[in-house]
């Protein structure tokens, strides 16, 4: 039995807004002078990046990151005026003006990217804010090496750029003991002296664990503040701030041998009860789920059987008490009894695919939801 009401016939999200601030005030005291941030691309990993945003300025959060410019555009009203937006993709082509109508600063991971800023420096006849991205060995975005040297040759294509930090990202902060993290560190060393003196970011929500080497002037969780283990193999320090509800819609018996499902991957292997829930593979309760998972009623394991629909999932319920099977009777999908990451586990996938994929169908219920921002009419240097 769970303390909401099914009335509307989904699967209820609770989102705890409680435990991704004290996640994020965990974050912050392992941290040695270091600012803690907190990345809120994808929607806040798909918890509703407004009311995320809103509890961790509530925390005394002032460095937010977005992947995209219209995520970063959109999250601009929820956060205090004094704090500072990043969009990691920097400047889309033509659209270099949009970050300073919305007051956000960009990302710029290429020359072309910073010809772009510099020329709108130019027009705006004054330097404007933005944070240099080098790539350290992900291959992804960021200057590289060949592009350094030409900044370094050329550092006239930097006028007009004020350099508010220098930033990579780490390949395999979750494994601490692998050598690339060294081997970055020691590189991103190298590179920033190619550029103008200016703060550092290097760590997100594994960096963080890797030691204050790693912290530099400020840190980027993302996954970490919702609950995802940071560290492979170790215990998680973090709270869990979402739990996954599904209602019974129906519960039928099955004699020995019938199946369940598409294709008929599962049959009883003897007499079976049968309980069918609204969550499918369109909220997120991915289709490799099918015939590995578990639910739970009342703390007892139900298994997974047959493939997870569309819109639906299936589970046995044999072992639970008929009397536990009334009409308001849910099924624990992700909760205290099965974390993210042990769902993503048994889908073969990892915690941030189970936490970003959760579907817009679902009732979403917030805990704790914080006070108004506190906020400023001009902004203050929050690397200070």
């Amino acid at each position: 039995m769970t303390d909401f009401s099914y009335a509307r016939g989904a699967a209820v999200l609770t989102i705890d807004l409680g435990a991704v601030q004290a996640n994020w005030r965990s974050l912050r005291d392992r941290l040695h002078g270091a600012a803690c941030g907190a990345v809120l691309k994808a929607d806040a990993y798909g918890l509703g990046a407004a009311r995320i945003a809103q509890a961790l300025a509530a925390a005394g959060c002032r460095h937010f990151v977005t992947a995209h410019l219209d995520e970063a555009i959109a999250l601009r009203p929820h956060v205090p005026a004094a704090a500072e937006v990043f969009v990691l993709h920097g400047p889309p082509p033509g659209l270099a003006a949009e970050f300073l109508a919305h007051d956000l600063t960009p990302v710029l991971n290429s020359l072309s990217q910073i010809e772009a800023w510099t020329t709108l420096a130019r027009e705006e006849a004054r330097r404007l804010p933005a944070v240099l991205q080098v790539d350290t060995g992900m291959s992804r975005l960021g200057l590289s090496p060949a592009e350094l040297v030409r900044l370094a040759e050329e550092p006239s294509r930097l006028e007009g750029v004020a350099v508010r930090a220098v930033m990579s990202h780490l390949a395999c902060a979750e494994r601490p003991d692998h050598p690339m993290n060294a081997a970055q560190l020691a590189r991103f060393a190298t590179l920033r002296r190619q550029l103008p003196a200016a703060p550092a970011s290097l760590a997100a929500s594994s960096g963080i664990f890797l030691g204050p080497d790693y912290h530099f002037d400020i840190v980027r969780p993302g996954s970490a503040l919702y609950g995802i283990a940071p560290v492979a193999g170790q215990p998680n320090p973090l709270r869990q701030a979402v739990r996954l509800d599904a209602p019974i819609q129906q519960t039928r018996r099955i004699a020995a041998g019938e199946s369940v499902g598409y294709g008929a991957t599962w049959h009883a292997p003897a007499p079976a009860r049968i309980a069918t829930v609204p969550a499918g593979y369109a909220d997120g309760y991915l289709r490799s789920l099918g015939n590995r998972a578990h639910g739970y009623v009342g703390g007892i394991a139900v298994p997974l059987v047959g493939m997870v629909s569309m819109d639906m999932a299936t589970f046995d319920v044999s072992a639970v008490p008929e009397a536990a099977l009334g009409p308001d009777a849910s099924i624990e999908l992700i909760g205290p009894h099965q974390t993210l990451d042990a769902l993503a586990q048994r889908a073969g996938t990892i915690g941030y695919e189970i936490l970003t994929s959760l579907g817009s169908r679902y009732q979403r219920r917030y805990l704790d939801a914080p006070a108004a921002a506190p906020t400023t009419s001009s902004k203050q240097d929050v690397f200070a």
